[in-house]
């Protein structure tokens, strides 16, 4: 047994040779076989995760962009709002001085029908009382003479007294 015991600790080159060779070539094979496929297989989901960075990365460009446009729509339409609402309020303003002018051009001719009916009014009650101091005058003028007068005379009274009247005013 002593002599066994010596084997297993000695050292035998061709062994070590036979053993690094042998670990040389699993290295190859290995190479060959399992990293090469593996560093593949981590380029592949290296390059698809820069181009989700890269497609990421232009999203948010693009988002960028889209937000500042939608700002610039925003301001646009605020502005037009305000340009639509000062617009409506100078039409209001120009039709309220419209139906002012209009009112007060009605009250104008309203006035002035008015005052046209007054003077008709007035005449119309001047051409009465103008008739109703004639019959007096003629009644007057013939209880003081005490004749008669006929229609020539009676004309010519009433219009001599008109005049006279007339002229007192």
């Amino acid at each position: 047994m002593p002599n066994n015991t010596f084997e297993l600790v000695s050292f035998v080159p061709w062994t070590l040779i036979f053993t690094w060779c042998n670990l040389f070539i699993l290295f190859l094979i290995m190479k060959k076989l399992l990293f090469k496929p593996v560093m593949k297989i981590l380029e592949q989901r290296q390059n698809e995760i820069d181009t989700m960075y890269d497609t990421a990365s232009t999203a948010s460009e693009k988002a960028k962009e889209l937000e500042k446009e939608y700002s610039l729509k925003l301001a646009s339409a605020n502005e037009q709002a305000g340009d639509i609402m000062k617009n409506a309020q100078a039409q209001a303003r120009k039709r309220e001085n419209e139906i002012l002018e209009e009112a007060r051009g009605k009250a104008a001719a309203m006035t002035e029908k008015a005052h046209a009916e007054i003077e008709q009014e007035k005449k119309k009650v001047y051409e009465e009382i103008k008739g109703e101091i004639a019959d007096i005058s003629v009644s007057i003028a013939s209880k003081m003479v005490e004749r008669e007068i006929n229609a020539k005379d009676h004309e010519a009274l009433i219009s001599q007294f008109i005049e006279n009247v007339g002229e007192d005013k």
